[in-house]
């Protein structure tokens, strides 16, 4: 079997990650690297030439990258997922023979761009792949398969719990509500909106099957409003927090019905980029009758200890963990973040669904459906109330809705000091 030629769009931290997972993953190499900043692309190509990966031809453009690979992978910024994709299918109809495209998490900023993608690759027929890692964990699948004794003897989970929080993103479009599309639940609280929906479906059932109805959300600028923070996000990425905000820490409910029994089930997501602990940490738990599991990246099978003096010789904190504060004292080490997190499963299964010409277990179409929760939880938190799934007229207004914050009014709605 020829191996699948895959052509990434971007060439940054989140690139990077998936290249990692990528050696771990047969039947794909990594044909092509196209971003707007040369020296980026030239170097993840020779990331991807010295790891093995493929041939990593950097190519300037979209267009030009099509006619050389199977499959394309956005992972570029939000903001220009649109543009891109319209590039993508301009291509396919000159002539480009894709299989497939992928898009990283989130699928778009709002309802209105996250059916227009769907609407542009609809038109030339291609399959998708939407990245959300989290479901894909090791750990997660695994206490799937180790409950699913308990799950058809005493019944499906009834409450999850998903949280995903570290000290703030790496680029500065990601702290720009207007170009990011929000702040942290908007980056972030796609991931634990997703897991925790995807916990409660009974084994066995569609990663739709229990059906949304209600969200209840807040948003809050904690610590990156404070006056001295503010200026640090301002000096370090040219993003004013005095005149756009955004959230850096949001929490919620979703309130999810079984259409077959009626049972009620509820997933409770808390995200936030003020996190002051080792590092990135993701925390799952789950209860159903009678069994629980539970699951935190930070206990690691690897601990080190690195003393002042070590520490002042070599500084390199994101070696460890990903989003990494300290690079002293004693550290949790993960070893293999990329198939932790779930990078590694979550490119399998693409690279197997293209292969044999399906989309992949999440599509685009899941996408849209969690940007549809996201924006829930985004007008809950403006309005202060329970949003309402079941009402036909909010589902017809969450399709045009844009959160103040995403329109860079965010100062209307978060205290900033």
């Amino acid at each position: 079997m020829q191996p699948l030629r895959l052509g990434m769009v971007g060439a940054g931290f989140i690139s990077t990650f998936h290249a990692r997972a990528l050696k771990q993953v047969r039947n794909v190499e990594i044909a092509g690297v196209t971003n707007r900043t040369r020296s980026r692309a030239d170097a993840l190509a020779k990331m991807v030439a010295d790891n093995g990966l493929g041939a990593g031809t950097v190519y300037p453009n979209i267009t030009e990258m099509a006619n050389h690979v199977d499959v394309i992978a956005l992972y570029a910024p939000n903001f220009v997922r649109v543009e891109m994709t319209e590039e993508i299918v301009d291509a396919v109809k000159k002539g480009a023979n894709l299989k497939g495209v992928i898009c990283e998490k989130p699928l778009a900023r709002n309802l209105k761009e996250a059916r227009r993608l769907i609407a542009l690759v609809a038109e030339v027929g291609l399959k998708t792949a939407y990245f959300e890692n989290q479901i894909f964990m090791k750990p997660i699948q695994t206490q799937l398969q180790q409950l699913a004794p308990q799950q058809k003897t005493m019944g499906p989970l009834v409450l999850t719990r998903s949280a995903e929080e570290h000290g703030g993103p790496h680029e500065p479009w990601f702290w720009d509500p207007t170009r990011q599309g929000g702040g942290v639940l908007s980056d972030m609280g796609c991931h634990s909106i997703a897991v925790g929906w995807y916990l409660l479906n009974p084994i066995g059932k569609p990663v739709t099957f229990m059906q949304p109805t209600s969200v209840s959300a807040e948003c809050a600028l904690l610590k990156w409003g404070l006056p001295e923070w503010r200026q640090k996000l301002l000096d370090e990425h040219g993003v004013d927090y005095a005149k756009t905000p955004a959230e850096d820490f949001a929490t919620g409910i979703v309130t999810y019905k079984n259409p077959e029994t009626g049972q009620i089930a509820k997933s409770q997501f808390t995200d936030s980029w003020m996190f002051e602990k080792q590092g990135l940490r993701l925390f799952m738990d789950g209860m159903g009758p009678g069994y629980a599991f539970e699951v935190n990246t930070l206990n690691s099978s690897l601990d080190v200890f690195i003393g002042d003096i070590a520490a002042e010789a070599v500084a390199d904190a994101e070696s460890a963990l990903e989003k990494a504060t300290a690079s002293r004292g004693l550290l949790a080490v993960q070893y293999n973040e990329p198939d932790l997190y779930g990078y590694t499963d979550e490119n399998e299964d693409a690279i197997t669904a293209f292969l044999a010409g399906k989309d992949a277990s999440l599509s685009w179409q899941y996408g849209l459906e969690i940007t549809r929760l996201v924006m829930a939880a985004y007008m809950s938190s403006e309005r202060k109330k329970t949003i309402d799934l079941t009402d036909p007229d909010t589902l017809k207004e969450l399709e045009t809705f844009v959160p103040l914050i995403q329109q860079g009014k965010g100062a209307d709605v978060l205290y900033s000091g």
